[in-house]
C-alpha cells in the first residue's frame, strides 16, 4: 500500500522535493496524486507535510477512515497535554521604570487567557525590582515569576534569554508576548531562536482559535497592502511582539494580589561576552512621539518646508507634537525619527490631525488608537476623509492660517476670561 492522501491536502508541493524516488506529482487537477510502483512508504512525505494530509497504511493498521480520525484526534490530544500552559508577558524596564507597553500587554494577555481558561503571568529579570511587583498585580497579573540579580541590572541579550529559556523549560508557557520595541524584538529573536519556536514579529491584533487552542498573530503583510494572520501549530511557547501603543491600557485595581515565585539563576558576570558601560537616555523631543496627546502630522500633501512650518506653528499653539507620514520622510520635511506608521512608530494621541495624508494602511495602522482624528485634504474622498473624525476639505496652505488663527484667538478669550 502506497501513501494516503487525505482530503484536507492543500497542494502546497512542499512534500514533493522530499521524496527520493520521485514518485509524488501535481496531476493536471492541481492535486497531490502518489505513484505506487514507484512508493516504498519510507515516510520521508509524511514527516515533512505542514498539516499532516499524508500518512501511511500498513495491512497490520485499521482501515483508512479510522486511522486518520484516530491519527488526528491522538495528534490533538498529544498537542494539548503537552503544551498547555499560560500566557506570559516579558516585563520590560529599565532600572525600575516600566515601559509602558508592558500594561498594554498584560490587558490583552488576560483577553487571551481568559478564552483559554489559563492565568496570565509575567516574567520579571532585573536588579533589585521587587518595588515593581505590586504595580504588575494591580493590572491583573496572577502570576510573577522573578529572578532578581544584580547580573540583570541592565538588558542583555546574552543574559535575558538564558533566564527566560530556563523558565520555559521550567514552566512550559502557551504563549509569549513582548513588546516591540529595541529590547523586546532583540530578546525575542534569541528567545524564539534558542527554543526553535514561531515569532511573529509587530502585530497589531491577537486572538484565539479555541477549536484548536492557538494563538492568532495578526499584522500588516507585503507593504501594508494587507493585515496577515499568522499561526504557530506545532511549536511552543506561542510567540508575538506587538507594537506599542496598539493595544489598550487594562484599569489599575488597587490592592489586587497573586502568586510571586522567587527563582535563582546565577550567571557569572566574568563568563559574559558583553558589558554595559553606561545608558545615554535620549533628550529630544522625538522621543516623546508616541507618548504625546496631541500629534500634527504632515504628509506628501504638504509639499514642502513652508507647509511644515504651519504644522510647526499650529502644533506650537495647541501644544502638539510635530510629526510626518512616510512620503513626507521620503521627501525630507520630517525626521524619520518622527514618522508615524508600519515603518514609523504607533501612536495614540486624544487628538490627531491628518494634514495632507491620503490615508494608505501602512500609515493608518500607527493611528488606530488615536480618539479624534482631524482630516486635512484637498480630496474629500481620500481614505483618511472616511477614518476621520472630523473632515476639512480645502488647501493646506489655505486652510492652516485660518485654523492657526482661530486656534489663537480662542487662547486669547481664555485667558481673558
Amino acid at each position: 500500500m502506497a501513501v494516503i492522501i487525505s482530503n484536507s491536502c492543500i497542494g502546497c508541493e512542499s512534500c514533493i522535493p522530499s521524496c527520493p524516488f520521485n514518485a509524488l506529482e501535481i496531476n493536471g487537477e492541481s492535486k497531490l496524486v502518489v505513484s505506487k510502483q514507484k512508493c516504498i512508504e519510507c515516510g520521508k512525505c509524511v514527516s515533512v507535510c505542514p498539516i499532516s494530509a499524508l500518512s501511511i497504511l500498513s495491512s497490520k493498521k485499521k482501515p483508512n477512515n479510522s486511522l486518520q480520525n484516530d491519527t488526528k484526534e491522538d495528534n490533538k490530544v498529544s498537542k494539548l497535554e503537552k503544551h498547555t500552559g499560560d500566557v506570559w508577558v516579558f516585563v520590560e524596564q529599565l532600572e525600575g521604570e516600566l515601559a509602558s507597553v508592558t500594561l498594554e500587554l498584560i490587558g490583552a494577555a488576560r483577553k487571551l487567557a481568559s478564552k483559554l481558561g489559563v492565568k496570565v503571568c509575567t516574567v520579571l529579570l532585573g536588579d533589585k525590582v521587587e518595588t515593581i511587583i505590586s504595580e504588575l498585580f494591580s493590572y491583573g497579573v496572577d502570576v510573577i515569576y522573578v529572578i532578581d540579580d544584580e547580573v540583570f541590572h541592565f538588558y542583555r541579550a546574552e543574559t535575558y534569554s538564558r533566564a527566560f529559556c530556563y523558565l520555559i523549560d521550567k514552566y512550559k508557557p502557551e504563549i509569549l508576548l513582548m513588546g516591540a520595541t529595541t529590547t523586546g524584538r532583540d530578546l525575542a529573536g534569541a528567545v524564539a531562536t534558542a527554543k526553535k519556536t514561531g515569532l511573529t514579529a509587530d502585530c497589531t491584533g491577537l486572538d484565539i482559535d479555541l477549536d484548536k487552542r492557538i494563538l492568532l498573530a495578526s499584522r500588516p503583510a507585503f507593504g501594508g497592502n494587507i493585515m496577515a494572520t499568522i499561526v504557530c501549530e506545532k511549536c511552543r511557547p506561542q510567540m508575538a511582539t506587538v507594537r506599542p501603543r496598539v493595544m489598550q491600557m487594562p484599569e489599575s485595581k488597587l490592592n489586587k494580589t497573586g502568586s510571586v515565585v522567587k527563582e535563582i539563576f546565577k550567571i557569572e558576570e566574568k563568563s559574559l561576552k558583553t558589558k554595559v558601560l553606561e545608558i545615554i537616555k535620549e533628550q529630544s523631543e522625538n522621543a516623546k512621539l508616541e507618548d504625546a496627546k496631541i500629534i500634527v502630522c504632515g504628509g506628501r500633501g504638504v509639499q514642502n518646508e513652508q507647509g511644515f512650518k504651519l504644522l510647526e506653528e499650529l502644533a506650537k499653539v495647541i501644544g502638539g507634537v510635530v510629526a510626518g507620514s512616510r512620503g513626507a520622510v521620503e521627501k525630507g520635511l520630517v525626521d524619520h525619527k518622527r514618522q508615524v506608521g508600519q515603518t514609523g512608530q504607533t501612536v495614540s494621541p486624544k487628538l490627531y490631525f491628518a494634514i495632507g495624508i491620503s490615508g494608505a494602511i501602512q500609515h493608518t495602522v500607527g493611528i488606530q488608537g488615536a480618539e479624534t482624528i482631524v482630516c486635512i485634504n484637498i480630496d474629500p474622498e481620500c481614505e483618511m476623509m472616511k477614518l476621520a473624525t472630523y473632515g476639512i476639505q480645502g488647501d493646506v496652505f489655505e486652510v492652516l492660517p485660518k485654523l492657526i488663527n482661530s486656534f489663537k484667538d480662542l487662547c486669547t478669550i481664555t485667558e481673558e476670561v
